[in-house]
């Protein structure tokens, strides 16, 4: 099943045309035959970021967002700070997992990585570091089998449909 995804790179030093953490994620999503629906860059400026988010995630054409850029410590990176208030639902094994795999190859350093993931109006969130080899990382290692409909036992695209369904009222 071919998905629709939107890119979002979050930097005050790169631009659209010196980006290769988005071109790898671009090829990557491409190449496992899901769609680009947009391709966009903001600075490291949490309304920014949040005001992209919120256009993606009102759009019911937009199933997956994936942002790279902004999870470190420093001042400016916000992604985080933009990215929770939006989300209905996270998913904490995700950034759990990926700091053990990442370990594998910057050690401890690991520690610093706020990457997150959750779900927000029925759209997959991803929020990832910034370097290649982190995007990477995540896509090769864990987004790209989510993504896949035929991932057993389980896989995200089978709970698209049901991810806005109303909770159970409790009388």
């Amino acid at each position: 099943m071919s998905l629709s995804i939107a890119l979002l790179t979050v930097s005050d030093s790169r631009t659209l045309a010196d980006d290769p953490s988005g071109d790898a994620l671009q090829q990557r999503l491409e190449a496992s035959g899901h769609r680009l629906v947009e391709r966009t860059l903001v600075p490291d400026d949490r309304y920014r970021i949040r005001a992209e988010l919120s256009r993606w995630i009102a759009d019911p054409a937009v199933q997956v967002v994936i942002s790279s850029g902004g999870t470190g410590l420093t001042g400016r990176d916000g992604t985080p700070e933009a990215v929770v208030p939006l989300l209905d639902k996270t998913i904490e094994g995700f950034g759990e997992l990926f700091r053990v795999l990442s370990f594998e190859t910057i050690g401890t350093s690991t520690l610093q990585s706020r990457t997150l993931a959750g779900v927000a109006n029925g759209t997959v969130v991803f929020v990832l570091p910034g370097s290649l080899d982190a995007v990477s990382t995540a896509w090769d290692r864990l987004i790209r089998t989510q993504l896949d409909a035929t991932t057993r036992p389980c896989n995200l695209v089978q709970l698209l449909p049901r991810l806005t369904e109303p909770a159970d009222q409790a009388p």
